[in-house]
């Protein structure tokens, strides 16, 4: 569960710092105090959309941590240890971004990317947006979800997989069959290159050592007079270099008896002796082994024009002649397979059967995940007001299937307008569809095995008695895992273990939100204040207090 959140100058909060409780709490306050802020702040640092629009007016950056306790989260727990990542004392996810757009994220202190960062944080934290029943009408939408809450989404994987092999297999029988001719020249051409690039015979080490040797060739005169101009300098001229160290050496080791300070530069120059000695027998092996050879240069000379050659002649680099050959060499292959039509023929069968036998399979699973979701979901709207509606979950089929399955997932409503079961989007009213989606998100939130759950005004739309039932509804999956709802109903607020209360404040010519934690008289004052609004009387406060007591 989420134990800590801390937000530094992101959108209006300077610095804040919150610690959660377990159970069932909720967010209240004016209208644009800055209640979905933190919600916004959270899913940033979950791994949401970042740019410089949230970084607070005149700071550099924007910074937001979020500590969570891992009990309760084992698929978090599982995928840091397969990620190395040291998660005994729970896990920190921190996340920043500066005023040039740059992102960086950290789980535990160490860098991760974003992909990595969302990974881990859809196995934490379900934030349910304000907007989720707008999301509702887009048929990809209600696919999504019920895959999701069916965890479907590995076998949906595998009919994705075989969609894109059947498809690509149709692609190429079609090309062979309608550019029979066109393949044909594609593939003489390509034999020829082929040939010529592996008569060749070049790799990127021979080119490596080639240009070694024709350097070493081309300056071999400059190269042996060097040697020889340093061996005469060393060793064999008349004032040698090293017989005047040795010199000096002898003469300070005779002196070293008479005073022993000068025992240790003589020891020095020994020292030096002895790797002169080893650079002159490496000068002069050098020397022996460089020589003139005419013959040999003109042949690394020659050998270097036919790859320059045959790079200008392919648009090519020398080091990059290695992986066109490689490229045609593929290329060739897949055109030898191309024009077999009864191999092709063959495959394509196969990659169908193989993309329907999968995607049938799918398509029982979600049969048995509609209507187990359908009575679930038609059993809460019961309690919201929407007495005789009856959800349900259609399974439309596709003829020629596709990267989703055999079918399209429709969200249907039977009993609010006339018996017939209709689509969503034709039947519910705007506050007959925030309280199907709130029905919706209950019982998918119910089902899955994130700790955490965040409400963001799902409520929208809904009041009196309704609201009580959400209240109370939203506390009982409290009682099962930790639940955030950032509401303006009292009726909701008043059913929470916890209350925070988010103020807006101007100071220094700068508006800053701050989240104030209430106490039993506060709740009483601030529940008063969202029944009765600016003028709070003793009965509004006696109405919010008898609120709080039945909770």
């Amino acid at each position: 569960m989420l134990r800590r959140l801390t937000i530094r100058d992101f959108v209006l909060v300077d610095c804040l710092e919150l610690e959660f409780k377990a159970g069932f709490g909720t967010l209240t306050g004016e209208t644009g105090a800055g209640k979905s802020i933190l919600v916004d702040a959270l899913a940033f640092a979950l791994g949401e959309r970042a740019d410089i629009g949230l970084i607070r007016v005149g700071c550099e950056r924007a910074e937001v941590a979020a500590e969570f306790d891992l009990q309760g989260a084992p698929e978090a727990a599982d995928w840091l240890f397969r990620q190395d990542i040291d998660s005994s004392e729970g896990l920190l996810l921190r996340r920043v971004v500066d005023s040039n757009g740059r992102s960086r994220a950290y789980l535990n202190g160490s860098p991760v990317t974003l992909a990595q960062l969302r990974e881990v944080a859809q196995s934490l934290v379900d934030i349910h947006g304000q907007h989720a029943h707008q999301s509702l009408l887009r048929g990809d939408a209600q696919r999504a979800l019920l895959d999701a809450h069916a965890r479907l989404n590995p076998v949906l994987d595998e009919v994705s997989a075989a969609w894109c092999r059947w498809r690509e297999a149709s692609v190429m029988l079609d090309a062979a069959a309608g550019g029979v001719e066109a393949l044909a020249q594609e593939r003489e051409q390509l034999q020829w290159q082929v040939r010529e690039l592996e008569s060749l015979g070049f790799s990127l080490s021979e080119w490596d050592a080639l240009n070694i040797e024709h350097r070493r060739l081309a300056h071999a005169a400059s190269l042996v007079e060097g040697a020889r101009f340093s061996l005469d300098l060393l060793a064999e001229g008349d004032a040698a270099c090293a017989v005047q160290v040795d010199t000096v050496a002898r003469r300070l080791d005779s002196l070293a008896e008479h005073d022993p300070a000068l025992a240790e530069v003589a020891a020095l120059l020994q020292s030096a002796q002895a790797e002169l000695a080893e650079a002159v027998s490496a000068l002069r092996r050098y020397a022996d082994r460089v020589d003139l050879d005419p013959q040999r240069l003109g042949e690394a000379e020659r050998r270097i024009e036919a790859v320059l050659g045959c790079a200008r002649k392919f648009r090519s680099t020398p080091e990059g002649l290695p992986a066109l050959l490689e490229r045609w060499q593929v290329r060739l292959t897949a055109l030898g397979e191309s024009a077999d039509i009864a191999s092709l023929e063959v495959r394509v069968a196969a990659a169908r059967q193989q993309y329907e036998d999968l995607a049938k399979d799918l398509s029982k699973r979600r049969s048995k995940a509609a209507g187990a979701l359908g009575l679930d979901v038609s059993r809460v709207m019961q309690q919201l007001a929407l007495s005789g509606g009856r959800f349900e979950v259609g399974l439309v089929p596709i003829e020629a299937g596709c990267a989703y399955g055999l079918e399209q997932v429709e969200f249907r409503i039977a009993g609010l307008a006339g018996s017939e079961s209709r689509s969503l989007a034709k039947v519910a009213s705007g506050g007959e569809l925030s309280r199907i989606s709130l029905a919706i998100q209950v019982v998918t939130s119910q089902a899955a095995s994130v700790p955490t759950l965040i409400f963001d005004e799902v409520d929208v739309g809904i009041g009196g008695g309704v609201a009580e039932v959400v209240g109370r509804l939203l506390r009982e999956l409290g009682c099962e895992r930790q639940v955030l709802c950032v509401t303006h109903l009292p009726q909701v607020a008043a059913r929470a273990n916890w209350q925070w209360q988010v103020i807006k404040s101007a100071q220094d010519g700068q508006v800053r939100s701050r989240v104030v934690a209430l106490d039993d008289a506060a709740r009483i004052e601030e529940i008063a204040r969202m029944l009765g609004g600016v003028d709070i009387t003793a009965i509004t406060r006696q109405h919010a207090g008898e609120m709080l007591s039945i909770s």
